[in-house]
C-alpha cells in the first residue's frame, strides 16, 4: 500500500513541478525543459526530480543551478498545492534516457543504411 501512495505523490509532485516551473520562475536562466519523472523516496523525505533539458552542456548546467536557486521557492509553491505534512527535499538531476534512446536510435538508423545503401 506504501507504494501505491508513494507512486502517486511521486506524480503529482511532477505535475505541479511542470507548471510552477513553465509558468511561475521566472529566472532567464531556465531553458526549454521538460519534468521527465520523480522518484520518491518510501519515507516522502526526497524526491529526485529527472528533467531533460535542450540546449548545449553550458545552458543545462545553467538550467541546473537556476533551479538549485530557487528550489525554496518551489517547495513553498508545492506545500500550496499538495496536501502532506513536510514536502520532500527536491534533488534534481540530468535524464539521459532521451540522449541514449537518441543515440541508439541514429545508430540504428546508420546500420541500416550501410545494410541497404539505395534507402
Amino acid at each position: 500500500m506504501a507504494r501505491v501512495r508513494v507512486g502517486r505523490v511521486g506524480e503529482q509532485i511532477k505535475k505541479e513541478l511542470s507548471q510552477i516551473i513553465q509558468s511561475e520562475l521566472k529566472d532567464p536562466r531556465i531553458g526549454f525543459l521538460t519534468v521527465t519523472g520523480v522518484d520518491v523516496t518510501n519515507d516522502l523525505s526526497l524526491a529526485r526530480v529527472f528533467l531533460s533539458v535542450m540546449g548545449t552542456d553550458e545552458q543545462k548546467e545553467a538550467t541546473l543551478k537556476a533551479l538549485a536557486s530557487g528550489t525554496g521557492y518551489i517547495r513553498s509553491e508545492l506545500g500550496k498545492r499538495i496536501r502532506l505534512r513536510k514536502i520532500p527535499d527536491l534533488q534534481f538531476k540530468f535524464d539521459s534516457s532521451i540522449d541514449y534512446g537518441s543515440r541508439i536510435d541514429n545508430l540504428l538508423h546508420q546500420l541500416n543504411r550501410e545494410g541497404n545503401p539505395e534507402l
